[in-house]
């Protein structure tokens, strides 16, 4: 079991890296090979992924009951708008990784989480994000998030279930290429999230009921109230740098992480 320091740090790593293009596991995978921390365990996971959950629901609680009413009105006979549509988007946008996950999630968690394979995606991806971003600097970016935008897109964060990836990163990188603007990726990509952490957090919830784990509950909710602080904070900051710094900043970024990784893999 990690003890208050370990939960401090892994919280706001999770709350930091959930958002950011820059790959929460490689950056929780250091920890346990450079310090040698235990592992941290199912609940804790449950707990910051609570917490990150929480923190987009209330980034964008404006724009979900929006949504949300859109939604309904459509259902009974007003019609759709923009807001309708987009729920249905990130509902079909959701169904390539939730897919991936049950048919292969066991098979990733055991055979995809080693050190060389997270370097190279942090990697690879992440230069295929500088490759998306030069593209953005190049075209206009006014491309609307259509039906098979989001497929595009659903099928692109599947592929974070691959460790190193990045969800936020992956998806981020198909809505440029796509011709979306930094500012339209970005938040199809946060909303896109939600099912997809909630979905998570609610398979582990059900194998940690189902495993009857001991938990430290003032540990746990410390580590979501943390995690979803700092993945609040991140997602304001972000957004509102997004459009003055691009996303160099993080390839450069996630190529030095990369080398890291494989020194500590060499090494």
């Amino acid at each position: 079991m990690i003890d208050w320091f370990q939960a401090v740090v892994l919280a706001i790593l999770q709350g930091l890296t959930e958002f950011l293009p820059i790959s929460s596991s490689a950056h929780l995978v250091i920890p346990s090979l450079v310090l040698e921390w235990p592992d941290q365990g199912l609940a804790f996971d449950v707990a910051v992924h609570v917490g990150t959950l929480s923190a987009v629901l209330i980034y964008y609680r404006r724009d979900l009951w929006q949504m949300a009413q859109a939604w309904l009105r459509s259902l009974t006979g007003g019609g759709h708008s923009e807001d309708s549509r987009l729920v249905w988007y990130l509902a079909v946008g959701s169904i390539p990784a939730g897919l991936l996950g049950v048919t292969m999630g066991d098979f990733i968690e055991h055979h995809a989480r080693s050190l060389p394979v997270i370097a190279t995606t942090t990697l690879v991806f992440g230069l295929l994000l500088g490759v998306a971003d030069r593209y953005a600097i190049r075209t206009p970016g006014d491309a609307r998030v259509g039906l098979w935008a989001a497929v595009f897109i659903g099928c692109a964060q599947a592929i974070a279930l691959v460790p190193g990836v990045s969800r936020s990163g992956v998806t981020i990188t198909a809505g440029l290429l796509l011709n979306l603007s930094r500012q339209d990726a970005a938040r199809f990509s946060f909303l896109l999230s939600i099912p997809v952490i909630a979905g998570a957090g609610a398979l582990k919830g059900v194998e940690l009921a189902q495993g009857g784990h001991t938990v430290d509950w003032s540990l746990l909710v410390g580590a979501a109230v943390l995690s979803g602080l700092t993945a609040f904070a991140c997602i304001a900051v972000f957004l509102r740098l997004l459009d003055r710094v691009g996303m160099m900043p993080f390839v450069w970024y996630r190529i030095v992480l990369a080398a890291l990784l494989y020194l500590i893999w060499i090494a």
